[in-house]
């Protein structure tokens, strides 16, 4: 099919995803992703699970044309365990700067279920030191957020795309067993969200958000290592362990053969 009439169709399916709302994620499916010139970004776009076989489709509002297959500078890859797919653009330039969809083949039409407005500058007003951290089930991680003067007084918070959840600077929250505790430093314009105790369920993307502008991260909890058993002996050790149950083997028999003569002899 031509990339004009998929455009078609593609803005026909959205007039109509608008009047019915299909897959709308509301006031979170509009956001505004800031990105260094020449660097990368991940973005997800989350879908309902009963479209995990459907295609999934990135559109591009700059060429009016939307793509699934991987190219030099994109990527998209598929996440059906996770109910999302993402998308990876690299060596982003000034004219990369503008609109995109999260786009789902919902049998038939096409629906956007994520619309992200992307912003690229030489020097990001939102950023952060790392888009991907890990740590293990129960331990603890950081992530520094950065934003420029201008954002400064901006509200700040570290939100959870799954379920829209947002920290606020200034404030600890405590959802089970994991605490998540915000704090600003207005001097090094940046702020550091720490999560404690860390939950398997606490992996997925988050984002550092300051005003209008976010900025993704990745967040991964795995199980933590078992530790391997180490040999408590030394050689020396080793030897006095084997000698002494020789010995107790000895003097054991010895024992019973004693009896058993003492016997004999009656």
């Amino acid at each position: 099919m031509a990339a004009h009439a998929k455009t078609k169709i593609f803005y026909i399916s959205l007039g109509f995803w608008l009047i019915i709302g299909v897959e709308s994620f509301d006031a979170w499916s509009n956001h505004r992703l800031t990105v260094q010139t020449g660097g990368s970004v991940i973005i997800p776009c989350h879908y309902d699970k009963k479209y995990t076989q459907q295609k999934k489709y990135w559109f591009s509002e700059i060429d009016k044309t939307y793509r699934n297959t991987s190219e030099e500078n994109l990527s998209i890859i598929d996440h059906p365990d996770q109910n999302l797919f993402t998308v990876s653009m690299r060596n982003l330039e000034n004219e990369d700067t503008g609109l995109y969809y999260c786009v789902v083949d919902t049998e038939g039409n096409l629906a956007s279920t994520y619309v992200v407005y992307l912003k690229v500058q030489s020097a990001p007003d939102v950023s952060v030191v790392s888009s991907s951290v890990s740590g293990h089930e129960g331990g603890d991680i950081s992530v520094q957020c950065l934003y420029s003067p201008r954002y400064q007084d901006k509200l700040k918070q570290w939100c959870r795309y799954k379920d829209q959840s947002c920290y606020t600077v200034g404030r600890t929250d405590t959802s089970q067993n994991s605490s998540v505790q915000i704090s600003d430093d207005d001097g090094g314009r940046s702020f550091t969200v720490l999560t404690t105790g860390l939950r398997l369920t606490d992996s997925g993307w988050y984002f550092c958000s300051v005003g209008d502008l976010q900025v993704p991260v990745q967040l991964t909890v795995t199980e933590p290592k078992r530790g391997k058993i180490t040999n408590q002996f030394s050689h020396g050790d080793t030897l006095n362990f084997i000698k002494s149950n020789i010995f107790l083997f000895l003097f054991k028999h010895l024992q019973l053969f004693r009896q058993l003569h003492h016997l004999t002899l009656r």
